[in-house]
């Protein structure tokens, strides 16, 4: 079962043990690797090479230059040593520490694994430093406390009780670099369309932007360098602020933003359109006028006021009270007929024309009054016919069935309609109740209800309302019944 670790760097380089003893991994003559001791001077060369690169244990490496007798261990049998461990591998680089991952080697010898030495050498040093004081029994480790821009390479060696078996070496050294985070842009989402300023108005726009380390920011307008006279830009860690005092319409384009960091860009562009009213018309004409109506034509503006216009505001004025009404309200044709005038008038006409920024100053106005003639007109009056709304009754809601308890007052309603109108009569299994106190009628707008007031059993049976006029009469009856006993008051 893997297992993680996390351990310090080696403050101590190759300069401060070169004068100490240190225990170095060598290939004994079994095909072992035995624990010896060494100087640092005797222990100068490259790091050692991986694991399937050590020497042949039937040819061991004969010494070219005399040495000083060294004491040594008898080599323990190659079977007590564990083999090298397998698939060393980085699995993450920080800013000041590094984690490696391997597998257990093959052969974990017979006497068993204690753990495994992970060791450091910097890069043009020889000397291969403990990370830890002793094995530890993991298969991930983390080395902390580095230094930014330090290079070194990196093995581990499996152990056991009779010692320590081959490393396994990493084929390129580890750099201790910052991380880096790749820049990207966020562009506001006010400024993902158009921006549109007016002129005279200033532009502030403030980007953010993420990245790390710091990031290089620039500005281009429509692919040029922006003109510092008129343009301030102020980058920082987290965004970059562009600043125009007041806007004019040369400012309008596509300004760019571009954020570099060590070969990654972000790049984000943002469209900016700097507006004004627009000029009026060239030109207006009265193309005809013919009874209560006058046709004009114009021309469009010289200028738009750098935007699309929204359309022409017409407006007229008679000559006696000089007073100017609107007529049309963003037209967006150069010809319209303008009608309803009153006869005997004579109309003077102008236009505006309209953007974004509202109407234009001044006004394109005719120079001649458009004069609406009177004509002779005689008046034919119709003759006027009477209708006849006279019309028999008929029951447009009838009366409903119902049921009531004694004691409490109930309603029968039902609607009429008739003209003239007519005279409604309430009657009781066809006997007429006009007249007695306990019923009320009503009859108001064609709605006809009659009011039964505290009724007992005795007043259950069939109600008819009957409407009569000159031109017919019209029925409608219901049964009303009155369950239970009379409640005394």
């Amino acid at each position: 079962m893997a297992e993680k670790a996390t351990s310090e760097a080696p403050a101590s380089g190759p300069e401060e043990t070169a004068s100490e003893p240190a225990k170095v991994l060598t290939a004994g003559p079994s095909g072992g690797v035995a624990v010896s001791e060494s100087t640092g001077e005797e222990q100068a060369g490259e790091p050692q090479e991986p694991a399937s690169q050590a020497p042949v244990p039937s040819a061991p490496a004969a010494p070219t230059t005399p040495t000083a007798p060294v004491a040594t261990k008898p080599a323990p049998p190659s079977e007590d040593i564990p083999s090298s461990p397998l698939l060393l591998t980085i699995v993450d680089v920080s800013h000041n520490s590094v984690t490696v991952s391997w597998e257990p080697p093959e052969k974990l010898g017979r006497l068993g694994l204690q753990g495994y030495m992970l060791e450091l050498c910097r890069e043009g040093a020889s000397e291969w430093v403990p990370v830890n004081p002793r094995p530890m029994m993991v298969t991930q480790q983390t080395v902390r406390n580095l230094v930014l821009g330090e290079k070194f390479f990196l093995r581990v060696a499996a152990v056991s009780s009779a010692g320590a078996g081959p490393p396994a070496v990493l084929d390129q050294p580890v750099h201790i670099q910052e991380n880096i985070e790749p820049p990207k842009i966020r562009v506001p989402r006010h400024l993902r369309q158009t921006y549109i300023r007016l002129v005279g108005e200033s532009i502030n726009l403030q980007i953010p932007f993420q990245g790390k380390p710091k990031p290089q920011a620039s500005w281009t307008h429509n692919g040029q360098a922006l003109d510092s006279q008129r343009v301030s830009v102020r980058s920082g860690d987290l965004d970059s602020i562009l600043f125009i005092r007041s806007a004019q319409r040369s400012d309008s384009g596509c300004y760019e933003l571009t954020v570099q960091l060590e070969g990654l860009e972000a790049k984000a562009t943002i469209d900016i359109l700097v507006i004004e009213k627009p000029g009026p018309p060239k030109s207006i004409r009265i193309l005809d006028v013919w009874g209560c109506n006058a046709a004009l034509e114009w021309t469009p503006p010289q200028d738009t006021g750098n935007t699309e216009l929204l359309g022409y505001t017409v407006q007229k004025a008679d000559k006696k009270t000089g007073q100017w009404f609107t007529v049309l309200e963003r037209y967006h044709p150069t010809t319209c007929t303008i009608s309803d005038l009153i006869i005997g008038n004579s109309y003077s006409f102008r236009v505006f024309s309209e953007n974004l920024c509202g109407l234009s100053d001044s006004a394109a106005t005719t120079k001649e009054l458009a004069h609406i003639q009177k004509a002779d007109i005689t008046a034919k009056p119709k003759g006027f016919v009477e209708r006849d709304f006279s019309e028999a009754p008929s029951f447009t809601q009838p009366l409903a069935d119902h049921t009531s308890t004694p004691g409490y007052s109930t309603q029968l309603f039902c609607s009429v309609r008739a003209s003239p109108k007519p005279k409604i009569i309430w009657m009781k299994n066809n006997m007429d109740i006009k007249g007695d106190p306990k019923y009320r009628a009503l009859s108001e707008q064609g709605v006809c209800t009659l009011e039964i007031r505290k009724p007992s059993p005795f007043d259950s049976g069939v109600y008819t309302c009957k409407a009569i006029n000159v031109l017919g009469e019209a029925s409608v009856d219901c049964r009303l019944d009155v369950k239970g006993e009379v409640t005394p008051q």
